[in-house]
Order: C-alpha cells, then sequence, then structure tokens
C-alpha cells in the first residue's frame, strides 16, 4: 500500500481524498493557492504546502510546483481528483518520471481518449455505438460541409480536446455550421491551446447517462452500473441520480457489457466514466470517456456501498481489484444536488464571498462533502461548486423525499446558492415522474421565477 500521497487539487474533492487516505492509514500531503490557505482541506491533512497565487494556472495547474512539492515531502503518489491535472498526460508522464504513482489511468489512456474524436474512432473499432459523425479531426470547411451533409442536419460541432461546453456549437443549416466552425475553433484554442474540432449528429433530447467503470492492472474490468445526468444548465450537471429512472436491468447490462467492452480494448485501469447519449427509442450512443474520478461518483457509492477514492488507491498500490460483475449489485437509490456558490436564474453569476451561517443536514441516508465551514469566505477564482448533498432511499421516491427534508434544513447565508432551486426542482412533478432530457433545464428555467431568499 502507498504511505504517502500528495493531493494535486482543491475543495472538496481534496478533502474526500484527504478522508479516504485517513482511513487507510496513509499520509497526506495538501496543496493550496494563497486563496485557499483556510480551506479544510488544508487543516485536515498531515502536512500543507503553498504553490502560488490564487490564479489556477500559477497555482493548481503549475505542475512543477506540485511536484516540487511532492518531492520535497516525500510523497510516493499524486491523487490529481477531478479537473486541473487530473486529464493531463504531460503530468502523468512528469508523475512517472519521479518515481511518483499517478492515481488514475497511465499517460497513453488519458492521452488517447482524451481526444474526443480519437476515443469516438477507438471506441467504433471496438464495437461500441457511437453517434454519425466525422471519423477523426476535420480538416477543413470543405470536409465540414460534406459530412454536416451526409449525416444530416442538426449537427454538433465539438472540440476535440473539449469538455464543459467549451468549444461546441449546434448547427440546424449551413449557414450555422460555417459560423459556428470558426467560433468553436476559437473558444477551443482559447480554452485547451488545441483548435482541433469533429462533427456528429445531433440527437434530439436525448439523456445523458454515463457508466462507471473500474479495472485493475491485470486486465480486469467491471462496471458499477449508471448514473442519470441530464439536468444540465451550460453544460454543467446540477442534479445526479444513480440507478436512472429509465434505465431497466436488461438496458443497464447491455450499457455495462459495451463499456466494460471498449474499456477492455484499450486495457483501461483505475476509475473511468464512459459517457452516452440515449434517446427515447433505448437507443444510446457512446459521446466521451473521462479518465478520472467524476464529481458525481457519491452517488454510485451509495447505491453500490463501495469507496471509489479507496479502490483507486489500491489499485494504483498495485493491488487486484479482488471480484468481479457477479459480486456488484445496486440496492436502492441516491440522488446528488451540486450546491454552488451561485442563484441557479437565467442570467445568474457565481456569488462568492463570506458564509455568515451554515447549517448541514444530518440523518440516516444523507451526506455532505464540502471543504466549507461557518465564517468561511468563498473565493472567486475558481468553479462555484463548494458542496454536494447526497440522499439515498430504499427507492427513488424515497431518495426524492429525504432529499427535500435535508434540503429544507440545509441553510447557508451571506452569498446566493442553488439551494433555492434544489428545493423547487426536486418537487417538480416532471421531475418526479423523471420526464426530462438533457435539453429540459434550460427551458424549465426560462418558464419558472425562483426566489434565492434563504
Amino acid at each position: 500500500m502507498l504511505r504517502r500521497i500528495l493531493v494535486a487539487n482543491r475543495g472538496e474533492i481534496a478533502l474526500r481524498i484527504i478522508r479516504a487516505c485517513r482511513e487507510l492509514n496513509i499520509e497526506t500531503i495538501a496543496v493550496y493557492s494563497e486563496a485557499d490557505r483556510e480551506s479544510l482541506h488544508t487543516k485536515w491533512a498531515d502536512r500543507a504546502v503553498c504553490i502560488g497565487p490564487a490564479a489556477s494556472q500559477r497555482s493548481y495547474l503549475n505542475a512543477q510546483n506540485i511536484l516540487a512539492a511532492a518531492i520535497t515531502h516525500g510523497a510516493d503518489a499524486v491523487h490529481p481528483g477531478y479537473g486541473y491535472l487530473s486529464e493531463s498526460p504531460l503530468f502523468a508522464e512528469m508523475c512517472e518520471a519521479h518515481n511518483l504513482v499517478f492515481i488514475g489511468p497511465s499517460a497513453e489512456h488519458i492521452e488517447l481518449l482524451g481526444d474526443k474524436a480519437r476515443a469516438k474512432a477507438t471506441m467504433r473499432e471496438a464495437g461500441v455505438p457511437v453517434v454519425p459523425g466525422s471519423r477523426g479531426s476535420i480538416r477543413d470547411e470543405t470536409e465540414l460541409v460534406r459530412i454536416a451533409e451526409e449525416v444530416g442536419y442538426p449537427v454538433m460541432i465539438k472540440a476535440s480536446a473539449g469538455g464543459g461546453g467549451k468549444g461546441m456549437r449546434l448547427a440546424r443549416d449551413r449557414g450555422e455550421l460555417l459560423k459556428g466552425y470558426d467560433t468553436a475553433r476559437a473558444e477551443a484554442a482559447a480554452a485547451f491551446n488545441n483548435d482541433a474540432i469533429y462533427l456528429e449528429k445531433f440527437v434530439e433530447a436525448p439523456r445523458h447517462i454515463e457508466i462507471q467503470l473500474f479495472g485493475d492492472n491485470f486486465g480486469n474490468i467491471v462496471h458499477f452500473g449508471e448514473r442519470e445526468c441530464s439536468l444540465q444548465r451550460r453544460h454543467q450537471k446540477l442534479i445526479e441520480e444513480s440507478p436512472s429512472a429509465v434505465v431497466d436491468d436488461r438496458l443497464r447490462a447491455e450499457m455495462g457489457r459495451v463499456a466494460v467492452l471498449g474499456a477492455a480494448a484499450v486495457n483501461y485501469r483505475n476509475a473511468g466514466t464512459m459517457e452516452f447519449l440515449l434517446d427515447a427509442s433505448g437507443n444510446f450512443y457512446f459521446m466521451e470517456m473521462n479518465t478520472r474520478i467524476q464529481v458525481e461518483h457519491p452517488v454510485t457509492e451509495m447505491v453500490y456501498g463501495i469507496d471509489l477514492i479507496k479502490e483507486q488507491i489500491r489499485v494504483a498500490s498495485g493491488e487486484f481489484l479482488g471480484y468481479d460483475q457477479t459480486d456488484i449489485s445496486p440496492m436502492g437509490h441516491a440522488i446528488e444536488c451540486r450546491i454552488n456558490a451561485e442563484a441557479v436564474q437565467v442570467n445568474s453569476r457565481p456569488s462568492p464571498g463570506l458564509i455568515r451561517k451554515l447549517f448541514v443536514p444530518g440523518g440516516y441516508g444523507i451526506r455532505w462533502d464540502s471543504h466549507v465551514y461557518q465564517g468561511y469566505t468563498i473565493p472567486p477564482f475558481y468553479d462555484s461548486m463548494f458542496a454536494k448533498l447526497i440522499a439515498w432511499g430504499a427507492d427513488r421516491d424515497e431518495a426524492i423525499e429525504r432529499m427535500k427534508r435535508a434540503l429544507d434544513e440545509l441553510t447557508v447565508e451571506g452569498i446566493d446558492t442553488s439551494i433555492p432551486f434544489h428545493r423547487v426542482m426536486i418537487r417538480d412533478a416532471q421531475f418526479r415522474e423523471a420526464q426530462f432530457s438533457t435539453d429540459f433545464l434550460e427551458r424549465w428555467l426560462n418558464q419558472t421565477e425562483l426566489s434565492n431568499k434563504e
């Protein structure tokens, strides 16, 4: 087992990893920017090292400073969490070059699957169904128009190295296609330093379903079912569930089989998530594979009774999984609400600042993942999510009722938050009936007035 792990991240995921390490009797080194000096993850780690100013480029994305901290303080491994350097093949290679275990897949896997166009081609060859579109990055406008006309409008332009909605444009005709091509390339270049884009058929009103995968270093790969991630705003998820209300046992088994097939084709190891679009007819199509732990991993943990962070560490330490697919079965239902420092409204923006009052709900089946506390000031430099509230129930109805109760107890004063949105959404008839798709939330927000009063 690993002895000392540097956690190359911040906020709730850093604290989540530190807690798992404590239970495994592994020492931890936290890193922090000058803006995060008072974050809980710096207080609960065995050591904490400042790696730079508030700006992410000079701190959490500063690979040299992070590696220097790891080497100086005697780490034998680095856990990147999600975001930042978690999907950087160069960082994974740098860790390996300095004899540090990178807790995640190999640099080769990150590079291959991080290129959305190459990943799609690889999965197609492995027998995984993919959305019709270009087989690789688009070279020029002539190829762009030809492929769009072949697959039929509407089409989606996507950044090959992208994520989070950056470099993504919908085109319903040739004019929108050519305009979107230039805009998407410029946005992709600015966000990822890579202007390559690819094209795929736009699936109308799909659901976003993802499969949690796990592989060890000995070729064993399993899945832990699916997560429902369709409730999104600006391509960012706000509520996630496991299992999905529209995925039955047969479909779950088939999606899981296909996901494992795709992961096995590249001999994948450690945690990964294969994301699919599911249409109204039950057809599913590969979108991308995330080569890291996901923000929404707690719902899978609650339903399948397994600590995915501990599994990451065990596998990175060279251990066998120790179980196969027949040992894995879901129990109950879990829902996660992302608590953001932002009112979820049509034109709202993040609301960092001082948390004057905080009351966290408890009780059976409730989990709170966060690095904040009463009197903590949320800095303006990072993603607005500062907590995740998770509710488990014996079935979806009980999970919803438990989440309602927990949201009503949850109190955060001093900043705008997503709590009022969640309180309304969890009571919404369409949500309760699971009648939604990836375009539902944007339309819902345009039709619903929300008060941000506590």
